[in-house]
């Protein structure tokens, strides 16, 4: 892998089906909380330590008119570059915090997007792609350091399979375990990622195998395994 982002119409802002915050103690809330303020600086703070996502974007190698759905898409940071990349494809991305949708909208509008990239609220684990956005598959599907954040990731990997296309891939980055930097570092990440309620996927591998069965599957650790890229590729 190698390092390199609603079609004609305004962006949507519709909400999944299923219930995004379960009371006062939900995730959506939670992120709310975690990013109320953060969001402002998100981008320009985590660009030095949220690596690989531009190798991720530059491997997608999305087909002609072909659709990108990025799963827990954030700022839009992501979106925003793959269109710029492909300026043929179509994105679309959702997000459990109304408050990091703020921040995606109004980037993708001012990068003149907002006809090429569709926004709404959705959770993760559970969504459906036609209530969202009026489409049930996508070529690419992406999990862009989101994994570390989803409580229940295996599910929203099975979610986000089930929407990739026949002849498609998922397209995840993510933190690895450190397993080639010293003790210390991998133990302060960890205290530090904490702060934000993210947590690095030790068993990523492990269930990627798992849930890819009979497809094709790449893995790659980056920088001494600070980071994980990995691809599954659908029949």
């Amino acid at each position: 892998m190698t390092e390199h982002a609603r079609p004609a119409g305004t962006i949507a802002t519709r909400t999944a089906g299923t219930a995004l915050q379960a009371g006062p103690g939900g995730h959506g809330c939670l992120m709310d909380t975690v990013y109320r303020r953060q969001r402002h600086i998100y981008d320009l703070s985590r660009k030095y330590y949220l690596l690989g996502r531009d190798r991720l974007i530059a491997g997608l190698e999305v087909p002609p008119g072909g659709k990108v759905l990025e799963i827990a898409c954030g700022t839009g940071r992501n979106l925003i570059r793959i269109a710029r990349a492909y300026p043929d494809a179509r994105l679309y991305g959702f997000d459990i915090s109304p408050e990091m949708l703020a921040t995606a909208r109004h980037s993708v509008r001012r990068a003149g997007l907002s006809s090429r990239i569709a926004l709404a609220e959705g959770n993760a684990e559970a969504f459906d792609p036609q209530t969202l956005f009026g489409t049930t598959t996508f070529e690419r599907v992406i999990f862009s350091y989101s994994l570390s954040m989803i409580p229940d990731w295996p599910s929203a990997l099975r979610a986000g399979l089930a929407a990739t296309a026949p002849g498609g891939s998922v397209h995840i980055a993510d933190f690895g375990r450190q397993d080639g930097m010293p003790a210390i570092f991998g133990r302060l990440l960890r205290l530090w990622l904490a702060r934000f309620h993210v947590e690095p996927r030790t068993g990523l591998e492990a269930v990627l195998t798992d849930l890819a069965g009979n497809a094709t599957m790449e893995f790659e650790s980056l920088y001494r395994d600070y980071a994980r890229l990995a691809v599954i590729r659908t029949d």
